[in-house]
């Protein structure tokens, strides 16, 4: 019912659609242009990897990163946003009338179907790049361990999102939510590998254990591009501890979704 009706809102405003496809679709493009120009340059200068990544490797890794990112965006994105204003207006009252689980209905209400037009840029950019990584042999477990992740990394973000959206119940107002937001997984649109060093290890610790971004998109893409096997047991160890992650990231997000319910005055009180 929620996806109908966000369909039908979007086809009543068709070129406001169009222009968002084609706007995502273009940013996604020119991102990918810009590592395509590093690597060629990087080539021409002897190098071949970024650090141990190569070119189609990466790739895999931004078609990952576009995937997980145009899912959240399409389901959940609009959604957090509009809590702050619900909150600041009062239609909160109207979604904890209902005979539905608040969190539910704020989380899935809109989708943003422009939004999803990403998903089959990021498909075929896999179905590009896959095949051009030299030695790699898609397994099964490979194939059903990729859309599992795909959708724990979901999981993961998502619960952080609404986490941060439900601060706008205590705030009254929190329109830097997408700002913050914006800020807080750029450290996840690369691998993990370049956070070392005096400063990069603490933030790759920090982005891994305690806000467990890195893991969203580096634990999927790494399945696909760079598998992980018995020999290497760090990998093994990350691959568990995204699971754990995302189960975890969930019951804190409900927990401070509910006390953040808690707080909230009614419009008519």
């Amino acid at each position: 019912m929620f996806a109908r009706n966000s369909l039908i809102r979007d086809m009543t405003f068709r070129a406001n659609f169009i222009i968002e496809t084609i706007s995502s679709l273009s940013w996604a493009v020119m991102n990918l242009g810009f590592y395509a120009l590093v690597y060629n340059l990087m080539e021409h200068a002897g190098g071949r990897t970024i650090a141990g990544w190569t070119q189609h490797q990466f790739f895999v890794f931004i078609a990952t990163t576009i995937l997980v990112n145009s899912l959240v965006e399409a389901l959940f994105m609009e959604n957090a946003e509009e809590l702050s204003e619900l909150t600041r207006t009062g239609g909160l009252d109207f979604v904890l009338l209902k005979p539905m689980d608040p969190q539910f209905l704020v989380s899935v209400k809109k989708i943003s179907w422009a939004s999803l037009g990403k998903v089959l840029l990021a498909v075929a950019l896999l179905a590009y790049s896959l095949p051009r990584i030299e030695g790699l042999q898609l397994s099964l477990l490979q194939l059903v361990l990729y859309p599992l992740y795909i959708v724990l990394g979901t999981l993961i973000l998502y619960s952080i999102m609404i986490a941060l959206a439900a601060t706008s119940i205590w705030l009254g107002r929190n329109q830097s939510l997408y700002d913050f937001w914006f800020y807080l997984t750029n450290f996840s649109r690369y691998p993990m590998e370049i956070y070392s060093g005096r400063f990069g290890a603490p933030l790759r610790h920090a982005f891994t254990f305690v806000v467990p971004i890195l893991v969203v998109i580096n634990v999927p893409a790494a399945i696909l591009a760079k598998p992980m096997t018995a020999n290497n047991p760090d990998k093994l160890l990350l691959g568990a501890f995204a699971v754990a992650a995302a189960v975890g990231s969930l019951v804190i997000s409900r927990w401070v979704f509910t006390r953040a319910l808690m707080s909230y005055r009614s419009a008519s009180s």
